[in-house]
């Protein structure tokens, strides 16, 4: 192990989380780099693949892609990075290592050349592993090989940006990609150098394989303080990650992995495959009595009736009745809720939540003024604005929550205005919509640990969500996000997740115990005790998160208003412009 050069490059012994984030698209790659690499304290090595995609460094030149992106499937992104054109596509392990390099001497600029260095010596040892002879080209970037022959072939691109002590994107190492694609560009900007793989070099391994030889080459190399893993489930078959209807469907329930209970309990095949492909196993069976902790009294006030009636006079949803939270009685006693707008049907199928997955209706172009009239009428200080995963619609509904925040701003300027987005499918213009709008407190939950996003929301990405989080707090947002617990994650990985949240600078957070609403849902794996919850809230404000709610019955919404106040959002003045700065 190269001691000296990890003692340089992470003097601090910060910890080093390595993540395999599966299949993520370049753009929610890059925000969630930027957005860990805004956040020093933490480093971390990012594992994936992308799908088709040619990006082109601050001086690629255009013409260096020699067809029509659209024609091969391929889309086309820039990068804040150095080099010319590159190719990354499915069977080629990218890496991303996001980690503080002090200057040289201990002090300065940081010496760019010799961490360059460090990484393509990272993949030629992962090479040397593999049994494939690898070195440089003195003249070209990148991992070589046949460099005793009459012809080096390039099997790994390089390309680094450092700024601020900190560093951005990495490498690409071709294990198995479709090398067609690399002849539609003149990688790298180079035209008579051939490209080759793991698989044309006659090296049989699978993709996994190489991410452990990464992750253990990268850990011996870079960590200097604790190091934690957490992954994606690696790749699901098609079929399995579709989306599912409610029930058993058409023939008999299956049971892989010992989800016999689940399945005799009448949950989706669909749903119990992806669990079993994320190492799920049977739980706490549907019937079986909950903790003493896990009951929420029934307390039907006044102030209860009277939202209930505001919301039925103005026929609005909230997502208190549609998911069925269990703290309703409480909020709604408190004269708070949380308004569901674009509708009450939703385009995805998320194995823990209730609400309906049937076609979704047309907007309704009247419900932000509706929502705005109810927040005057009950006189709310903090509103919050949810909404249904609107993929059927070009912005995502976007443009829905923007139109919200506005009319909430204008029949009462004094309320602060909490929003919790779905993901939009990452698309930056949609984000930008409601970004610009304002809200008080911008939240998009991460739901679940790394390993279990593709059980609990087959539609979602663990990076992606990050990612959304990472444009987020560098649109000068407050920031919040929530987890579930109870699905069948460990300790460590709820911690992971919280680190995770923490380093893309996350404000609020809060976690909560799954309850399964029906027989179709995902089993409850087991009950997490309060003095277990309050030790996540406890180190996740450890972590750098500066407000964790963490309790059995906790929902995104809970206790909102006073988790903003906890970060001191600022209570905004009747003329925006006039606010107090975050």
């Amino acid at each position: 192990m190269p001691g000296a050069e990890a003692a340089a490059l992470g003097a601090d012994g910060a910890p080093l989380h390595v993540r395999w984030l599966g299949r993520v698209r370049y753009r929610d790659a890059l925000a969630l780099q930027h957005g860990l690499h805004r956040t020093p304290g933490h480093d971390h090595l990012l594992l994936l693949e992308h799908p088709h995609v040619f990006t082109l460094g601050v001086r690629a030149d255009p013409a260096h892609v020699l067809v029509d992106p659209d024609e091969v499937g391929a889309e086309v992104e820039r990068a804040d990075r150095g080099g010319d054109v590159t190719y990354h596509g499915p069977g080629q392990l990218v890496g991303y290592p996001i980690l503080t390099v002090p200057g040289v001497g201990g002090g300065g600029k940081p010496d760019t050349v010799a961490f360059v260095r460090s990484v393509e010596q990272l993949v030629i040892d992962v090479l040397a592993d593999l049994g494939l002879p690898a070195g440089r080209l003195p003249e070209c970037p990148g991992v070589w090989v046949g460099l005793d022959g009459p012809e080096p072939r390039k099997i790994a691109a390089v390309g680094v940006r450092l700024s601020r002590g900190r560093s951005m994107h990495g490498f690409a190492l071709n294990v198995d990609p479709d090398m067609d694609m690399f002849r539609a560009i003149v990688p790298c900007g180079i035209a008579d150098r051939p490209v080759t793989s793991l698989a044309a070099e006659g090296v049989d391994a699978t993709l996994a394989e190489v991410v452990e030889r990464v992750a253990d080459r990268a850990v011996a190399r870079w960590a200097t303080g604790p190091v934690d893993r957490a992954d994606v489930a690696h790749r699901v078959p098609v079929d399995a990650v579709a989306p599912f209807t409610r029930g058993r469907g058409p023939g008999e329930p299956i049971a892989p992995n010992g989800l016999e209970q689940a399945a005799a309990e009448g949950t989706s095949v669909r749903l119990l495959g992806r669990l079993a492909a994320a190492g799920g196993r049977d739980g706490v069976a549907l019937g079986a009595r909950k903790p003493s902790w896990m009951r929420a009294p029934m307390r039907i006030t006044e102030d209860y009736r009277r939202i209930k009636r505001t919301m039925r006079d103005l026929d609005l949803v909230t997502v208190c009745e549609e998911a069925g939270c269990p703290n309703i009685f409480e909020c709604w006693a408190d004269g708070t809720a949380t308004f569901m707008i674009n509708g009450e049907r939703c385009t995805r199928a998320c194995g823990f939540c209730l609400v309906d997955t049937r076609h979704p209706e047309p907007l309704d172009p009247g419900e932000p003024a509706r929502v705005a009239h109810a927040v005057a009428e009950m006189g709310l200080a903090h509103a919050v604005v949810t909404a249904v995963a609107r993929d059927d619609l070009s912005d995502g509904g976007a443009a829905a929550f923007a139109a919200t925040i506005r009319a909430i701003r204008a029949r009462r300027p004094d309320a602060r205005v909490e929003v919790l987005v779905p993901d939009f499918q990452g698309d930056p213009t949609a984000l930008a919509t409601v970004f610009e709008a304002d809200p008080d407190v911008f939240n998009h939950n991460l739901e679940t640990v790394a390993r279990l996003q593709r059980a609990v929301r087959p539609s979602a990405s663990y990076a992606r969500s990050l990612s959304v989080l990472a444009r987020a707090k560098d649109a000068g947002l407050v920031t919040k996000s929530s987890l579930i617990v109870g699905l069948g994650e460990s300790d460590d990985e709820a911690r992971h997740a919280l680190a995770d949240l923490a380093s893309v600078g996350t404000d609020i957070v809060t976690v909560g115990q799954y309850l399964r609403p029906t027989s179709h849902h995902l089993p409850v794996a087991r009950w997490w005790t309060p003095d277990e919850l309050d030790g996540l809230a406890a180190h996740g404000e450890a972590a750098g998160i500066g407000h964790v709610e963490a309790g059995p019955l906790t929902r995104s919404s809970y206790h909102a208003r006073q988790a903003a106040d906890a970060v001191a959002v600022a209570a905004p003045s009747r003329e925006r412009g006039l606010a107090t700065p975050r």
